[in-house]
Protein backbone atom coordinates (compact mmCIF):
# COMPACT_ATOMS: atom_id res chain seq x y z
CA UNK A 1 0.00 0.00 0.00
CA UNK A 2 1.21 3.77 -1.07
CA UNK A 3 0.80 6.62 1.40
CA UNK A 4 1.31 9.52 -0.41
CA UNK A 5 0.10 13.51 -1.56
CA UNK A 6 -2.67 12.88 -3.94
CA UNK A 7 -2.82 9.67 -6.09
CA UNK A 8 -0.13 8.54 -8.14
CA UNK A 9 -1.05 9.25 -11.53
CA UNK A 10 -1.87 12.80 -9.85
CA UNK A 11 0.74 13.34 -7.11
CA UNK A 12 1.79 16.64 -5.31
CA UNK A 13 5.09 15.85 -4.21
CA UNK A 14 8.11 14.13 -5.89
CA UNK A 15 9.07 11.62 -3.62
CA UNK A 16 5.59 10.23 -3.94
CA UNK A 17 5.16 10.54 -7.43
CA UNK A 18 8.83 8.64 -8.10
CA UNK A 19 7.70 6.03 -5.77
CA UNK A 20 4.49 5.63 -7.61
CA UNK A 21 7.06 5.32 -11.12
CA UNK A 22 9.26 3.18 -9.42
CA UNK A 23 6.17 0.56 -8.72
CA UNK A 24 4.73 0.62 -12.08
CA UNK A 25 8.57 0.07 -13.33
CA UNK A 26 8.88 -3.11 -11.30
CA UNK A 27 5.22 -4.09 -12.48
CA UNK A 28 4.05 -4.12 -8.16
CA UNK A 29 0.54 -4.22 -7.85
CA UNK A 30 -0.61 -1.79 -5.10
CA UNK A 31 -3.32 -0.02 -3.43
CA UNK A 32 -2.52 3.78 -3.43
CA UNK A 33 -4.01 6.05 -0.88
CA UNK A 34 -4.55 9.49 -1.29
CA UNK A 35 -3.85 11.43 2.69
CA UNK A 36 -4.36 14.72 1.43
CA UNK A 37 -8.38 13.66 0.54
CA UNK A 38 -8.87 12.98 4.59
CA UNK A 39 -7.01 14.37 7.46
CA UNK A 40 -7.53 11.11 10.02
CA UNK A 41 -5.97 9.01 7.38
CA UNK A 42 -3.02 11.19 6.84
CA UNK A 43 -2.66 11.65 10.72
CA UNK A 44 -3.74 8.00 11.50
CA UNK A 45 -0.40 6.92 9.09
CA UNK A 46 1.55 9.05 11.12
CA UNK A 47 0.68 7.97 14.15
CA UNK A 48 1.04 3.88 12.63
CA UNK A 49 4.71 4.25 11.95
CA UNK A 50 5.34 6.53 15.27
CA UNK A 51 7.01 9.53 12.86
CA UNK A 52 5.81 13.10 11.63
CA UNK A 53 6.52 12.54 8.49
CA UNK A 54 4.33 10.46 6.10
CA UNK A 55 5.69 7.23 5.30
CA UNK A 56 4.88 5.65 1.92
CA UNK A 57 5.06 2.27 1.36
CA UNK A 58 3.67 -0.65 3.62
CA UNK A 59 3.86 -4.56 2.66
CA UNK A 60 1.05 -7.04 4.83
CA UNK A 61 1.08 -3.87 6.96
CA UNK A 62 4.70 -3.67 7.60
CA UNK A 63 6.28 -0.36 7.13
CA UNK A 64 9.02 -0.99 4.24
CA UNK A 65 10.08 2.63 3.48
CA UNK A 66 9.98 6.13 2.21
CA UNK A 67 11.73 7.09 -1.15
CA UNK A 68 15.42 7.26 -0.22
CA UNK A 69 14.64 3.24 0.65
CA UNK A 70 12.54 2.59 -2.18
CA UNK A 71 14.95 3.56 -4.58
CA UNK A 72 17.46 1.79 -2.80
CA UNK A 73 15.48 -1.54 -2.96
CA UNK A 74 14.72 -1.13 -6.17
CA UNK A 75 18.13 -0.85 -7.85
CA UNK A 76 20.29 -4.20 -8.67
CA UNK A 77 21.19 -6.52 -6.16
CA UNK A 78 19.25 -4.64 -2.75
CA UNK A 79 16.34 -5.42 -4.94
CA UNK A 80 17.02 -8.77 -5.04
CA UNK A 81 17.84 -9.43 -1.65
CA UNK A 82 15.24 -7.07 -0.34
CA UNK A 83 12.58 -6.03 -2.32
CA UNK A 84 9.03 -8.22 -0.23
CA UNK A 85 6.80 -7.50 -3.57
CA UNK A 86 8.28 -9.59 -6.70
Amino acid sequence: MRFGHAHAKHSQCRFSAQVAHILGLLGVDYHDVNVLADMSIREGIKAYSNRATIRQLYVKGEFVGGCDIVREMASGTARRRAWPCG
